[in-house]
């Protein structure tokens, strides 16, 4: 029997969705627009990967959601979209590692991959994998320098990845930097990763699982009107 898999994306402006049959990609559709547009168009998407894959939600046995870190509202109705469908479906829910997914958009036989998102200022949220997409580095919220990553890179070729590329690439001079640009995390890279989780049941609880902020959320005061 095919395991059928819903996979939301929402960390940052790519408002993505996929259906995956025992981990591989059959639907997807996204909008790599940089501009956010989770709120009109991720419940359509929905609907339209169920279609074009001729399922239903009753197919389905499982719901993935991208769980961060990344954008503060994008994680937030990525997250609540997968609870309501988890609730109302009676069905799992699983979280995935937004840096882990986007790592796996690179394919190299050496060196590290460096997943990394737009922070505030120069920052970055980042991690660092192996080759073999095994984690090496935890997730960290790192300000950029010109000696950023400078270990790795020492130590061979480094392939960065993600919308927080653009910043690497104006600090970031060493001969073994690999810039891959034009990059975000992605549905389509979900599947496999939530299969494998969940063949062990590996898990969320629907009612208390909120996303990986990594930082708490820091409103800006308003300016004071000048009278």
């Amino acid at each position: 029997m095919s395991t059928y898999i819903l996979n939301i994306e929402t960390a940052t402006t790519n408002c993505s969705v996929s259906v995956s049959k025992d981990g591989e990609t059959i639907v997807l559709k996204e909008d790599y627009d940089k501009n956010y547009s989770h709120a009109e168009r991720l419940h359509v998407y929905i609907v339209d990967v169920l279609k074009e894959a001729n399922i239903s939600l009753d197919d389905i046995e499982a719901v993935a959601v991208s769980k961060g870190p990344g954008s503060y509202t994008g994680l937030r109705i990525g997250v609540s979209a997968a609870k309501g469908l988890c609730f109302a479906i009676d069905k799992p829910l699983i979280s995935i590692s937004t840096l882990e997914a986007l790592a796996h958009q690179v394919t190299c036989n050496e060196g590290v991959i460096i997943p990394m998102l737009d922070a505030r200022r120069m920052e970055v949220y980042a991690a660092v994998f192996d080759a073999g997409y095994n984690q090496i580095r935890a997730t960290e919220a790192q300000i950029l320098d010109e000696h950023a990553f400078e270990d790795y890179l020492e130590a061979g070729n480094v392939y960065f990845i993600g919308n927080g590329v653009e910043k690497a690439k104006t600090l970031i001079k060493h001969p073994n930097a690999i810039f891959i640009d034009d990059k975000l995390p992605s549905a389509n890279e979900m599947g496999h990763l939530a299969y494998n989780k969940y063949k062990i049941s590996d898990t969320e609880d629907v009612a208390y699982f909120g996303p990986y902020y990594l930082k708490d959320f820091v409103a800006l005061k308003p300016k004071a009107k000048s009278l």
